[in-house]
């Protein structure tokens, strides 16, 4: 087989030949975890020795014998990282995601290990910032849940107490629109506080703020706060909030046509996924699987805490 290199112009074919190689997958792992060299995870030593048969090191201090899964998403895993980097290029690259049992059927493990994986790759995307968004900002609110038609009658009983909104999980969002990134996060309720509490966290004060005209968005005295009645108008020059509703649609494009159900308790994972994917919209399909791959390290996550 000929030697394959990934680039800018790489697609998944070339990153299943790319990574079919198990010394390929240990050394692009490696580079991530231990930017200084391999080190060894109880005594730091890095007086190692390289066991090429079995993938792993042996510590020469306190001779203890680790591989390069320690300490990362990958650990207590029997699946081969050839399967791991593989799976995280397609959620990475998947226009609308890509099912657990898409994932299965792929790389060939069962669905269950699939839902587990995928489930760690994106506890790995969660990724958060010290910086807050400037400039003018676009804020916005969704609901996320099936349809109470759809629903089997003892649910819907279970779920549907009210009209509107009642028994959905609550996703609010801010978008900058210079920078075109997003802030998503879910919400106990549309109430003052907890809207207030999220935008005066990622939103530096100053900024200018376009919101509905919900009654929930009064009282940021700290922003320039434009508001744009949807009962009138969808946009008033430059002040909307059209951006920020264009990332719902696309969200729940996704839910319903690759997932078609989410617990609540799941939703943060899938949010992490898909506005990780709505900022990297512009680079290129290796790029954006080297920024996911770049977050493995320090992400140990057990079963029991995916599982919640």
């Amino acid at each position: 087989m000929e030697t394959v290199k990934l680039n800018d112009k790489s697609g998944l074919m070339d990153a299943i030949r790319y990574f079919s190689d198990p010394m390929v997958c240990l050394e692009a792992v490696s580079r991530v975890k231990w930017a200084k060299g391999p080190t060894c995870p109880r005594c730091q030593s890095q007086r190692l020795s390289f066991l090429k048969t079995r993938f792993i090191w042996t510590c020469l201090s306190c001779r203890k014998q680790f591989s390069v899964k320690v300490g990362t998403i990958f650990e207590d895993s029997a699946i081969g990282l050839d399967k791991w980097l593989t799976a995280m290029w397609l959620l990475a690259n998947c226009k609308n995601g890509i099912s657990s049992y898409e994932l299965a059927k792929d790389v060939k493990v069962t669905q269950r290990s699939a839902w587990f994986m995928l489930q760690r790759i994106r506890h790995a995307m969660h990724i958060g910032s010290i910086n807050k968004m400037t400039g003018t900002i676009e804020a916005d609110e969704t609901f996320i849940g099936g349809k109470a038609r759809n629903m089997h009658f003892g649910k819907r009983r279970e779920r549907i107490r009210g009209r509107g909104p009642m028994g959905k999980a609550i996703v609010f969002g801010l978008l900058d629109r210079e920078a075109g990134k997003v802030h998503t996060s879910v919400v106990g309720t549309r109430r003052k506080h907890h809207l207030h509490e999220v935008i005066r966290e990622n939103v530096a004060p100053g900024s200018e703020l376009n919101t509905d005209a919900l009654k929930s968005y009064e009282g940021l005295s700290e922003y320039t706060h434009k508001v744009i009645d949807h009962a009138e108008a969808y946009v008033d020059g430059t002040v909307h909030t059209n951006r920020m509703e264009n990332f719902w649609s696309l969200l729940k494009r996704a839910i319903k046509g690759t997932y078609v159900s989410i617990e609540p308790f799941h939703l943060f994972r899938y949010l992490d996924e898909e506005f990780f994917r709505y900022n990297e919209r512009n680079s290129t399909d290796a790029e954006c699987f080297q920024k996911v791959l770049g977050c493995v390290g320090g992400k140990r996550l057990t079963y029991a805490q995916v599982r919640g």
